[in-house]
């Protein structure tokens, strides 16, 4: 049982707004999953990108496994610094 760390959408047709939860690999999409760690909001500009830092590095110190666009998201909200700031707390 690997988990990932993914997008999973919650918004209504033509607005779309995602959750990034850690979620079992083999689950849906849109089914059960074992946490939420941040949201992703498509409709403001610029896009709105939050994270929860500590839960996110928990799951990933534990071998979670982002998928690509989660990979980008984290570059783009320049998780790499925080989580380096969290280590040195």
């Amino acid at each position: 049982m690997a988990v990932k760390i993914r997008l999973m959408r919650i918004g209504a047709k033509d607005q779309p707004f995602y959750r990034i939860v850690a979620a079992r690999d083999e689950s849906p999409r849109n089914g059960r999953f074992l946490e939420i760690l941040g949201y992703y909001d498509v409709k403001r500009d610029p896009p709105e990108i939050k994270f929860d830092v500590a839960k996110l590095k928990k799951w990933l110190d534990n071998g979670a496994i982002p998928t690509k666009i989660v990979k980008d998201l984290m570059k783009k909200a320049k998780i790499k610094e925080e989580l380096g700031k969290l280590n040195t707390q």
